[in-house]
């Protein structure tokens, strides 16, 4: 299976700081994965190589390839890999209207590039997003006017316009509420099903849909274990991964870990 992101020896310093130290990663298409560590292990660093907000110290062969590409353009890139992060939601133009949002995920853009008529083709695709996610019934507010949830949402459908292979979700749920939570989390189990590859990057086991199955654990900038979710989600690694006793159950395919008494 072809690997949709790979890391070789990706080692990224800033501030005179070694903040990923020689990670070694593949993610293969198709593969529903979740990316696990406390704040600050280094977790969001990763999805910053992948969406070239930062880059590895230079190495060959390259520390870093996208669907087997060393180099790649941002359309073709957008098309195979959606990306949504706190940092994308920050960016955001808070007054043009939700569609578009939606439609600005076409040219990877903030907003719609000014004098640009938008095809009617993309129009429809936004609202079948929207759709997906159910939102449709946003699409002529503003997008000032909505809730961190519904944004996130907003966010989700601006990145499938294009259909990716795979969504990288980089800590989906913050500045959810419980509703928020729970809805989203339905939404992100929709995608799964449909066929969406789900890289999902949280500090939260109970975030963790039933479809993924391969955890991997970053600590202190490097990977810290790796494998299928029975065998890496359980009291002693947790433990070990937020250096504080915990103690780590699962029912129906959701696992959540409790301070050890």
């Amino acid at each position: 299976m072809t690997n949709a992101i790979e890391l070789k020896d990706a080692t990224v310093v800033r501030g005179g700081r070694t903040i990923l130290h020689g990670i070694d990663l593949k993610l293969k298409v198709g593969e529903h994965a979740c990316i696990l560590g406390p704040n600050g292990s280094g977790k969001s660093t990763i999805v910053k190589l992948v969406s070239g907000e930062l880059y590895p110290l230079y190495r060959e062969p390259a520390a870093i390839t996208l669907f087997g590409q060393e180099r790649w353009s941002l359309f073709e890139l957008r098309s195979r890999l959606g990306i949504v992060s706190d940092s994308l939601q920050d960016s955001q133009t808070s007054e043009e209207s939700v569609l578009d949002t939606i439609v600005s995920g076409f040219f990877g853009s903030l907003g719609i590039p000014m004098r640009t008529e938008v095809p009617l083709e993309m129009v429809a695709k936004a609202s079948e997003a929207a759709q997906t996610l159910g939102i449709r019934s946003l699409l002529d507010r503003r997008a000032s006017s909505l809730s961190s949830g519904q944004m996130r949402r907003v966010l989700v459908a601006r990145a499938l316009v294009h259909d990716p292979e795979m969504l990288l979700l980089d800590e989906p749920f913050n500045s959810l509420d419980i509703g928020a939570r729970h809805y989203f989390g339905e939404c992100v189990r929709h995608l799964a099903a449909k066929g969406h590859a789900i890289v999902l990057v949280t500090h939260e086991l109970a975030e963790i849909p039933p479809e993924i199955d391969r955890i991997i654990l970053v600590k202190d900038g490097a990977i810290f274990a790796d494998g299928k979710k029975e065998e890496i989600l359980n009291s002693e690694l947790i433990s070990k991964l937020f250096d504080i006793p915990l103690t780590v159950s699962h029912e129906k395919g959701i696992y959540r870990a409790i301070a050890a008494c």
